[in-house]
């Protein structure tokens, strides 16, 4: 075989190599994404997708996050590029990303794209939307098993359920996810979760997954139970009218802390933890729990 024969055969090789792993990414808007080979420096904007990517074994591949990705402790030391909704863009732009991850919500997502970046919208809201998400993740990065992931989540959230006390089921809870107030309605992933301990949710589905509520809505609903992050429920006793739910007068109130708050309101790998918490909460304050 000739010079030009051998660098012929050796470029088609390359070529196929080269396309032997070449991804094609469907984000969440239907925009299919194509990725040469699994990035090797990737930008996560929502703490939820950094903690999936971590978990499915691309911590080392991370080369920045947004400002509130804490978790796994490694991604701590890794460049802060902004808030998910309304990140850094230059400070994005200038780590040179193979792929940026990043929530529905992102008002930098046609700007990344127009400066050459490939963006992968990805915000799951529902536990069917993270068990797609992690296996989106896991096909970008070529590697971990987002099925084992999901089941691992499965299992807890199943377990935190067989945990509780028969009387717990029939608690009337609402939780609170910031204090405008939004609550955690039905079709949510917290909601789902709620469902599977067994717990009534005072918010509908109808009313969406997250919705802003009316304080006089609560006080109307008249909850068994208060779920709500520390940081939110600073004077919760003090809102018109709400000294007469039943939950504020019986002290049936569980304040988490910063740190399981951030477990509770992230839709990713540690759902299984956050069931705990809710089974620990249902188990010490509602009304036919251990502690009730």
């Amino acid at each position: 075989m000739n010079t030009f024969a051998r660098c012929l055969v050796a470029g088609w090789l390359a070529l196929w190599a080269l396309a032997a792993h070449a991804l094609v990414v469907s984000d969440e808007r239907g925009v299919r994404v194509e990725l040469p080979r699994p990035p090797q420096r990737i930008v996560t904007l929502l703490p939820s997708l950094t903690e999936s990517v971590c978990t499915l074994g691309g911590c080392d591949r991370l080369v920045g996050v947004d400002r509130y990705s804490n978790w796994p402790a490694a991604v701590r030391a890794l460049p802060q590029l902004g808030g998910g909704i309304d990140p850094n863009v230059e400070a994005i732009v200038a780590l040179k990303p193979e792929v940026v991850l990043l929530a529905k919500s992102s008002r930098a997502t046609e700007r990344l794209e127009a400066l050459g970046l490939k963006v992968l919208v990805l915000e799951p809201k529902s536990h069917a939307d993270v068990r797609r998400v992690l296996d989106t993740v896991a096909q970008v990065l070529g590697s971990g098993d987002a099925q084992q992931v999901w089941r691992a989540i499965d299992a807890s959230v199943a377990a935190a359920a067989q945990s509780l006390p028969a009387g717990a089921a029939r608690t009337r809870v609402y939780f609170e996810v910031n204090n405008a107030p939004y609550a955690a309605g039905e079709s949510s992933f917290i909601g789902e979760t709620l469902t599977r301990l067994g717990v009534k949710n005072i918010v509908p589905a109808s009313l969406g997954p997250f919705p802003k509520l009316n304080p006089e809505y609560v006080v109307r609903a008249d909850p068994d139970l208060i779920m709500v992050g520390a940081r939110s429920a600073q004077a919760l006793e003090q809102r018109p009218g709400w000294g007469r739910i039943r939950a504020v007068r019986e002290g049936r109130i569980c304040r988490f802390t910063a740190e399981e708050s951030d477990v509770l309101v992230r839709p990713g790998p540690r759902m299984g933890e956050a069931a705990r918490l809710m089974a620990d909460c249902l188990r010490q304050k509602a009304r036919g729990g251990a502690g009730g």
